[in-house]
């Protein structure tokens, strides 16, 4: 018998991780980006997935469009909410045909501490 969706849902992550990712997603510099599994490596973790979820459950009160999907693509569900934040940073970006419309030029602006 399946779970409902709530037994499915990801644990909780421990306090002091979800701190640790919204600090350095802080200190991302406007126009830079960085990924999800970035933020996660410069924590030493591996946890890419687990920085999506603090992002989407604890990162409205950061600047979450600076952290992207590794192809470059805007956070899942938030390309026109993130687009004129990059415009008005003056991210790099290059329009697609795809659903978002455009990627971010990671190779230009991606951040590393």
């Amino acid at each position: 018998m399946p779970q409902p969706a709530a037994a499915r849902r990801a644990p909780e992550p421990p306090a002091g991780f979800v701190e640790a990712v919204l600090a350095v997603v802080d200190d991302i510099p406007p126009g830079c980006v960085a990924t999800y599994g970035d933020v996660a490596a410069i924590l030493g973790s591996r946890g890419a997935r687990a920085v999506g979820q603090v992002m989407a459950r604890y990162g409205s009160d950061a600047p979450w469009w600076r952290v992207v999907r590794a192809g470059g693509r805007p956070p899942s569900g938030h390309a026109a909410s993130a687009r004129p934040h990059y415009d008005a940073e003056g991210t790099p970006l290059v329009a697609t045909t795809d659903e978002d419309g455009y990627r971010i030029v990671i190779a230009a602006c991606r951040w590393r501490p």
